[in-house]
């Protein structure tokens, strides 16, 4: 189990002699306190007091909580005012360069996979050929699967009516269904890049983003599979209600509460697509069927096509990760070719450019609509792109001052794991802002000077106990926690013993697993 390195940081005095090493880009960096131990200490406690007030009570948004926040602490731990703009601007670009880009592919891509019906495709195919008693691990994999490229919102709105619908024609629990569903979409989210949550965690604290990938999925089927079929029996006995009467059929064009109305993300690419009209016989598992309907269906991708697109980037960086564990030294045209394409921003790129062909030819999408789908990916991640970047200042402001290398003394000398700390941390912020992403960005920058004499794995391990930290106790803060009341139709009690404690799980059991990978790495 990794603990603080005993070689790295050191602080001799209240003022000299404390060495920073830095994980930018795999280097290390000496940087000189800029003020007494004690200074540095309270600018810091104050900064992230301050961040948390501005996002919690004068709800300003995180991009701006943690600017002036950063700025604060930079200038209250002595640092000159025009270094600590310049840190901020630093850490903000090297950020923005390794996360962005990567953001902004992968929303284009998650798009593409809603607007041309890949996404609906992929659902539809797994509830059809699933029986009644397997439907909630169905709705697992669906999860995972839907938010394994997709932004958690996005990803929400697009399954809810699908799990409304099949609880009410399979007669199955709502519960039973909404609990795996959501399990697996918060647990992609937490754990696995392309996330923003994760990749700029692993840019901030120089992860490589192969290793966190597979240590993220291999981490996310036992989370998965006790938080979400696992605790839905449960979850089904102390929440006990119908789902709720707010969908009509797919295909029906009926708005409601995140039905395939406005609200649906699926909703205008779907009528975009809509061919001639068929009779269709609404199945279900083991051969039943509630009506018979006239629609016209729209047009989409095959669900081999789907299902390539979704796992093709995954495929390439895990296969770059498995060539560095396993042949390290290995050269050669093919080892230059596979590092080339398992490079995530390849491989996000070429995943986006299959969209663009294959799903666009499967949906029936001409070039406008492509161009459509495109454009609109991008306004939705501009507040997160802005959040993210000022994680990567706040974290830089904390490395310049000196910060940094204080916490990791304090966390090496307490002799506490490393991973747990890096946990309690982002869980911590998660409880005081609701917002995964920031406790994600806070936690990093904090943790980042202790990750530079960390090994690759455990560096992996790290990035997980911090997204691990971020979606614990979700409550009345968090804009998840209303958007699942709102759409189960269920009270503020009845989302906390299954929402809110669904997010412990996952939170807690992730723990468990990065703390016993943490033995052998």
């Amino acid at each position: 189990m990794p603990h603080a390195p005993t070689g790295g940081t050191a602080a001799a005095d209240a003022v000299h002699g404390l060495t920073v090493l830095a994980a930018e880009g795999g280097g290390t960096q000496t940087v000189d306190p800029s003020g007494p131990i004690g200074q540095l200490i309270v600018a810091a406690l104050l900064g992230i007091v301050v961040i948390i007030v501005l996002i919690t009570w004068l709800k300003v948004h995180p991009f701006v909580a943690l600017t002036i926040g950063a700025l604060g602490v930079g200038i209250g731990a002595g640092l000159a005012p025009d270094k600590t703009v310049t840190s901020f601007g630093t850490g903000f670009g090297s950020t923005m360069t390794s996360v962005g880009i990567l953001v902004g592919l992968g929303s284009m891509f998650g798009r593409m996979l809603v607007d041309s019906g890949a996404a609906d495709r992929v659902v539809d195919t797994l509830v059809r050929r699933s029986s009644k008693a397997a439907l909630p691990w169905t709705m697992a994999l669906i999860g995972a699967l839907i938010g394994l490229p997709m932004f958690f919102e996005v990803g929400l709105v697009l399954l809810i009516p699908i799990i409304v619908l099949v609880a009410k024609r399979s007669g199955v629990p709502i519960m039973k269904i909404a609990v795996p569903a959501l399990v697996g979409l918060s647990t992609m989210h937490a754990f696995v890049p392309p996330h923003p949550g994760p990749l700029v965690a692993v840019s901030t604290v120089g992860a490589n983003l192969g290793t966190t990938l597979a240590f993220g999925i291999v981490l996310a089927i036992p989370v998965i599979v006790l938080a979400g079929p696992v605790f839905a029996r449960f979850a089904a006995r102390w929440v006990d209600i119908p789902a709720p009467d707010m969908f009509g059929s797919r295909g029906s064009g009926t708005s409601g509460s995140g039905g395939s109305g406005p609200s649906d993300p699926a909703h205008a690419g779907r009528e975009a697509r809509r061919g001639p009209a068929t009779q269709d016989t609404a199945s279900l598992p083991n051969g039943k069927s509630d009506f018979t309907r006239v629609i016209s269906e729209p047009r989409s991708p095959s669900f081999a096509v789907a299902l390539v697109g979704i796992l093709l980037p995954v495929v390439l960086m895990l296969a770059q990760a498995v060539r560095e564990a396993v042949a390290p030294d290995a050269a050669g045209g093919w080892v230059s070719l596979l590092d080339f394409l398992g490079t995530p921003m390849i491989a996000i790129g070429i995943a986006t450019v299959f969209a663009m062909v294959f799903f666009a030819i499967g949906g029936g999408m001409d070039r406008s609509a492509v161009a459509k789908s495109l454009e609109d990916a991008l306004p939705p991640v501009a507040g997160v792109l802005l959040i993210v970047g000022a994680g990567g200042g706040f974290k830089q402001v904390l490395i310049d001052t000196g910060i940094g290398g204080v916490i990791a003394d304090a966390v090496q000398e307490s002799g506490i794991s490393v991973l747990l700390v890096a946990w309690v941390v982002s869980a911590l912020v998660r409880v005081a802002t609701g917002s995964a992403t920031v406790a994600t960005v806070t936690a990093a920058g904090i943790m980042a000077p202790i990750a530079a004499d960390l090994s690759t794995p455990e560096t992996s391990l790290l990035v997980l106990a911090i997204g691990a930290g971020s979606v614990f106790l979700s409550h009345v803060n968090d804009a998840g926690f209303w958007l699942v009341k709102g759409y189960l139709g269920t009270t503020v009690g009845q989302t906390f013993k299954t929402w809110t404690v669904l997010e412990c799980l996952i939170s807690v059991i992730g723990l468990v697993g990065v703390l016993i990978a943490g033995v052998f790495f």
